[in-house]
């Protein structure tokens, strides 16, 4: 007779006997494993088949049991993400019944198919593929590598970018990666300075995640597309790419390719970045509870659709959650046990609504002991804020939607400044440590100068400059902050200098300008433009300014009675820029009022100034006055009247006395001549 006790054993047997790898674990290693433990991915072994998993067995119950595999740092109850990898006690639990009845293949009909990848891009074809411009060779052996690349987008005019796939191209030597967009060509011109492909350290001041989206890559990340949040990709943009790299034990040529999926729909709403964290970290060493904590009351309404954690190797527990103003919490993530090995982008399956007025906090505690396991250095030595993994960050990014436009730009205004002051204390704290690096002066000079701090901002590149007077693009920061302050001989002085150290200096020639403008040389200006332009055709801004040059070349020639070669200045000022108001009404004066047969052209008059009235709205009482003069060269006396009597009422509601009485004469002109 068989007691209770032999019947509950007897029950656990005979549930255990039936686990099979076909029907009970081939699912599991499918679904959770599979996307990375495959041929060509960052696994070091693939489970596809009963045998892959058969000979690996004991590994994997031992890193299932002790939740090292899958990767999924986020504690269960503490805010449900999409994507989840983590696996279910009773998945566990199945996988080490399965290796105890010695891993049982069972019926080849319980099977489910293996999972198939076709194709090169998960997402389908890329409407573009941008790569890297020759790939990095990284050693056989020795510490991580972090690199940042800078890959040029060649897109002709502005695109709205639904999805992005980032393809490793070493997939076992690449952890991770942060993708980020640079407009102002700062981490360009690291880039340059650095010999080999690529940079150390992060990008530059300008590389930014775009339009409040985190974009990377980890190991089994699948990529998304975006439903109504598509960011937008300017021309002239480059794609800034950070990747952690590690030696696989022999040389590697990596080369990260991206895809990119365009929309021609612009995004229902615009997400916003909200970063806690401190940057005057300073762990002393043998430090065990290191603490760092930081908190924002949000201004507005808010959604939180996802977000990202970061430190280095140090950090052990975090934290991050949001109290609601009736006092309640809201979990937002908590990681028990760091790894700076596995870091992601946590996307919550649904929204988490925050009413105004919820705090937002982030707690994390660090471990600068000997019993960190993950501590590189041995014995523990003091680690301070700072972008290497030889140092410690600790940020909580939160992206975020607002309800409205108007909202969001209010969060804006109100956040800003709390992570400016951040970023100035984060630049201090470093240079306390490494006062002899130029790239901190400059990073710190550059908050300064956000936050109207142009004399602080000086000193910091003057020191950038001393520590590296050989730096084409540290002498030309100099300059242009120089030209802030209005310090013009000494900024003219070190664009001079960026230009000797870098003949192909395009923008370091536009300021050279932009100073001689300003010092009423205006010929020397008109040439330093042209230089710019010569030297880089997509230099918008070199253009434009070399065409407002011109224009004011054009309106002194004319004031001297150099008609026709102040014609010819106009004419190529506008064909630099169509769009330029000075140079269109001053043109359609002259080709209106000329007394020269061979001068005068009342209907390109007309064209031009009704395009300067068009740009400048019907607003501007001086391009109102030049129309109707057009109009009356080209005999449209009707025409003539109305747009003076226009340009007359809005000169006198304006305060323009002089130019209304000017107006006046005239409009009494064109009456009688229509009688």
């Amino acid at each position: 007779m068989l007691s209770v006790v032999g019947l509950a054993f007897a029950g656990v047997a005979l549930n255990a006997a039936t686990v099979t790898f076909a029907r009970d674990i081939a699912p599991i290693v499918f679904e959770h494993c599979a996307s990375c433990h495959r041929p060509g991915q960052a696994a070091p072994f693939s489970l596809l088949t009963y045998d892959d998993v058969r000979r690996r067995a004991h590994l994997i119950a031992a890193m299932t049991k002790s939740r090292s595999m899958p990767p999924w740092k986020p504690e269960p109850g503490y805010g449900e993400f999409a994507g989840e990898r983590r696996l279910s006690d009773r998945q566990v639990e199945l996988i080490q019944q399965w290796v105890e009845l010695g891993t049982p293949e069972g019926d080849v009909n319980d099977l489910p198919p293996a999972p198939r990848w076709t194709g090169d891009w998960q997402l389908g074809k890329p409407d573009l593929i941008v790569s890297m411009p020759e790939p990095y060779l990284l050693g056989s052996d020795g510490p991580d590598v972090f690199r940042t690349f800078v890959i040029p987008i060649e897109v002709s005019t502005g695109r709205y970018v639904k999805g992005l796939e980032f393809h490793p191209g070493v997939p076992r030597a690449v952890h991770h990666a942060n993708v980020k967009i640079d407009r102002t060509r700062s981490s360009r011109r690291l880039d340059d300075d650095d010999p080999g492909p690529g940079f150390d350290g992060g990008g530059g001041r300008g590389a930014l995640f775009p339009d409040g989206h985190f974009l990377g890559w980890t190991p089994g990340q699948a990529p998304h597309m975006l439903d109504d949040t598509a960011w937008r990709l300017e021309a002239g943009t480059d794609l800034v790419v950070e990747v952690h790299m590690m030696p696989t034990g022999k040389p590697e040529r990596v080369q990260v390719r991206v895809g990119l999926f365009f929309t021609d729909e612009p995004p229902l709403r615009v997400p916003y970045m909200v970063r806690l964290g401190r940057q005057s970290i300073d762990i002393p060493a043998g430090t065990r509870d290191y603490s760092v904590t930081d908190s924002y009351v949000l201004p507005v309404d808010v959604e939180v659709l996802s977000v990202q954690p970061h430190a280095h190797n140090l950090a052990r527990e975090m934290k991050g959650f949001a109290r609601l103003p009736d006092g309640t919490t809201t979990p937002l993530i908590y990681i028990r046990d760091w790894d700076f090995r596995w870091q992601d982008v946590y996307r919550f399956r649904r929204p988490i609504s925050l009413p105004r007025g919820t705090t937002l906090t982030m707690q994390y505690t660090y471990d600068n002991t000997a019993d960190n396991i993950r501590n590189p250095n041995r014995p523990p030595k003091r680690v301070t804020f700072g972008q290497t993994t030889a140092s410690e960050m600790g940020d909580l990014w939160l992206q975020v939607a607002a309800r409205t436009s108007s909202d969001r730009a209010a969060l804006d205004v109100d956040y800003a400044p709390k992570m400016l002051q951040e970023d100035i204390a984060g630049d201090e704290k470093a240079l306390e440590i490494n006062p002899n690096a130029a790239r901190l002066h400059a990073d710190l000079a550059f908050c300064y100068l956000a936050a109207g701090r142009t004399a602080d901002a000086i000193v910091q590149l003057e020191d950038a400059v001393r520590l590296e007077p050989s730096s084409a693009h540290a002498q030309y920061d100099l300059g242009t902050t120089l030209l802030k302050g209005k310090r013009l001989d000494d900024a003219a002085e070190h664009f001079d200098r960026a230009i000797r150290l870098k003949p192909d200096f395009s923008e370091a020639y536009n300021n050279r300008g932009a100073v001689q403008v300003l010092q009423g040389r205006t010929d020397e200006a008109i040439a330093s433009y042209t230089e710019a332009v010569r030297l880089n055709t997509a230099n918008v801004e070199a253009r434009d300014n070399l065409a407002s040059a011109l224009a004011t070349r054009a309106s002194l020639l004319a004031q001297r009675d150099r008609i026709d070669e102040a014609i010819v200045h106009y004419r190529r000022a506008l064909q630099l820029n169509a769009d330029l108001p000075a140079a269109l009404v001053d043109l359609a004066w002259i080709l209106a009022t000329s007394e020269r047969h061979d001068v005068r052209a009342p209907d390109e008059a007309v064209r031009l100034a009704e395009h300067a009235a068009q740009m400048t709205k019907q607003q501007d009482a001086l391009v109102l006055d030049t129309l109707a003069v057009a109009y009356f060269s080209a005999n449209r006396l009707d025409r003539a009247i109305s747009t003076a009597q226009a340009a007359l009422d809005l000169a006198s509601t304006t305060g323009r006395d002089d130019l209304a009485a000017d107006i006046r004469r005239r409009l009494e002109s064109f009456k009688r001549e229509r009688r």
